[in-house]
């Protein structure tokens, strides 16, 4: 389900470009709609930069010397949907990688005030400007509350304080996933992989389920390529 599938040209609201993407099949799942359609994409983006396109944004960081990389909406949307019953309301989640926050937002809405959603970036400063995205969003009462938290890991993806999860993101360019990631996902949990091609784009997600004896199962998402644990 690449970028080619739909174009956003034209569109130039939020709730717009959720309706496009239901109108042509990208968001199948009535909740992550209403997800979407809440946590508004463009408190997420720099300014100056069109936040409703189908396509990943890259951008300088003014104080990291590199470029950062916001996924596509169908990125989003195909994450939010493959953990989707991992994202129920109490459940806990963990988005390592977190970048500018807006995956984070919306595992919050999901799991809502009773559950728990832990952003990771390894970089303070984007754990901070993460923050400052998340307070002008609809999960700012969250954050607020405690149940969203956004964390500095260092070179780590993973975050024990909070573990075990019963989601996980991360997005790497690395297909060896680290123990410490499937040992911190609960019996019945599931991980979402995000596989990073040259360029920083995600290619693909693998899917990662821990079985409830804690034995791991895995299937690719439109991915190419092996998977080593």
């Amino acid at each position: 389900m690449g970028n080619s599938l739909f174009s956003l040209w034209g569109v130039n609201t939020n709730k717009a470009m959720v309706e496009y993407m239901q109108k042509n099949g990208v968001i199948r799942s009535k909740k992550v709609a209403e997800v979407m359609e809440t946590i508004d994409r463009a408190l997420f983006i720099p300014d100056g930069i069109e936040p409703y396109h189908s396509r990943p944004v890259s951008h300088s960081h003014p104080v990291l010397e590199f470029y950062c990389i916001i996924p596509a909406p169908n990125m989003h949307s195909r994450c939010l949907e493959l953990l989707e019953k991992h994202l129920q309301p109490g459940m806990c989640a963990l988005d390592a990688c977190s970048g500018t926050g807006y995956l984070t937002a919306c595992f919050a809405l999901m799991v809502g005030p009773q559950g728990r959603a832990v952003g990771v970036n390894q970089f303070p400063e984007m754990v901070s400007s993460s923050i400052q995205n998340i307070q002008k969003s609809a999960a700012a009462p969250l954050l607020m509350g405690g149940s969203l938290s956004m964390h500095c890991s260092g070179d780590r993806l993973d975050w024990p304080q909070h573990a075990p999860y019963d989601a996980i993101h991360v997005v790497s360019e690395d297909c060896v996933i680290p123990q410490a990631i499937t040992d911190q996902l609960k019996p019945g949990g599931r991980l979402v992989w995000g596989v990073l091609l040259p360029g920083s784009i995600v290619e693909s997600f693998w899917v990662i389920d821990k079985n409830l004896d804690g034995s791991l199962t895995h299937r690719d998402d439109f991915s190419r390529g092996t998977l080593e644990f």
